[in-house]
């Protein structure tokens, strides 16, 4: 009898791209229009609104347009400055995190890529700081800094046992894969969920936290009185750091009631930034996004018998109603807003 033996499937390159768009304005239309450009070439987008950015699966779209990946991307780059006028940068790798990692080391009208070979990865990520790495913030690249690890390849020559001590089992072996260039993770095709965003950068690297608290506190209250004047709530908050090296950090957090009511977003907003852990990290740009909106009138509001939350939603109103008529910049009045709300939760009229 004769035995045949069924070779293994050939091993599929995947080629996936992290493309970021640098917009002069950024509106939510154009967001969608600049999506439309990347799923002419492609069916697997997702999109990534927090950010400008994309990921976009190339993997079968190579074959279909016969062009290797530095020929698509210049064709994207090439046709979203044709019809919006809007440059662009671009990471491309076999994985997720490469292609990431390799966009946020990309100077705008620039492109890197990875190619799928065991060498090329490992010359990329080798030499990377930890805090390159998704899912490594500035605290926890910190912590492992202090056992000598501070590159990729340390993350690597690290026996996972002793990686497992430091960050625990989970984050560890989410830690090593990703050194290793392992990423599974597919691109998943979605729509944008509807959300409105607000964005600050710095005019140099800021190391102030007081200034990082300030801004954000500015942030989001900028994103309440745009959510009272389009009718709408907000049920979760996803406040995303820049630091000077283009590394992001993204924080999510959901609301316990959808809301548009500022002191709720502000003191959320707060406790978002005070778990990034910030100190001495050198700031680009702090953006804060509402998400999963809707229209205000589906609102649940819990009862209470305490009138501080009415006394708040009236002084909102009043200060909604100043800007309406004098405009976003009328002196004094978010410093008189934040006293105001003081003096109600202190129990003061």
């Amino acid at each position: 009898m004769t035995t045949t033996h069924t070779p293994p499937p050939p091993h599929r390159q995947r080629t996936i791209v992290r493309i970021h768009f640098h917009p002069t304005h950024q509106t939510d239309p154009l967001y969608e229009q600049l999506l439309g450009v990347l799923e002419g070439i492609s069916p697997r987008v997702e999109a990534l609104p927090a950010d400008w950015s994309a990921y976009l699966d190339l993997s079968s779209a190579l074959r279909y347009w016969d062009r290797d990946t530095d020929g698509i991307i210049s064709l994207i780059r090439l046709r979203l400055l044709a019809l919006y006028g809007v440059t662009s940068s671009a990471g491309a790798g076999p994985t997720r995190s490469i292609a990431a990692m390799a966009a946020a080391l990309t100077p705008p009208g620039h492109v890197t890529i990875v190619h799928d070979t065991p060498y090329e990865i490992a010359a990329f990520l080798r030499p990377r700081h930890t805090s390159e790495l998704p899912g490594i913030g500035p605290k926890t690249a910190r912590t492992l800094a202090r056992y000598g690890i501070t590159t990729v390849g340390d993350i690597v020559d690290t026996p996972p046992a002793t990686l497992q001590r430091i960050l625990g089992a989970t984050p560890a072996r989410q830690a090593h894969a990703l050194a290793h260039g392992t990423d599974t993770r597919p691109v998943v095709p979605a729509a944008p969920a509807k959300s409105l965003s607000t964005t600050h950068r710095f005019h140099h690297d800021e190391l102030d936290t007081d200034q990082h608290d300030r801004t954000v506190l500015a942030l989001a209250e900028n994103l309440g009185t745009r959510l009272r004047t389009t009718g709408e709530i907000t049920e979760a908050l996803t406040l995303t750091v820049t630091y000077a090296d283009r590394t992001q950090t993204t924080r999510t957090r959901t609301l316990p009631e959808a809301t548009a009511h500022t002191p709720t977003l502000t003191t959320t907003t707060r406790d978002l930034l005070r778990t990034l852990g910030l100190q001495r990290a050198r700031v680009r740009a702090l953006a804060l996004r509402a998400e999963r909106l809707r229209p205000d009138d589906t609102a649940a509001h819990q009862l209470t018998l305490d009138d501080r939350d009415d006394k708040l939603h009236r002084l909102e109103a009043a200060l909604d109603q100043a800007r309406a008529r004098y405009g976003n910049n009328i002196a004094g009045a978010a410093s008189a807003y934040h006293q105001a709300t003081r003096s109600i939760l202190q129990g003061r009229d």
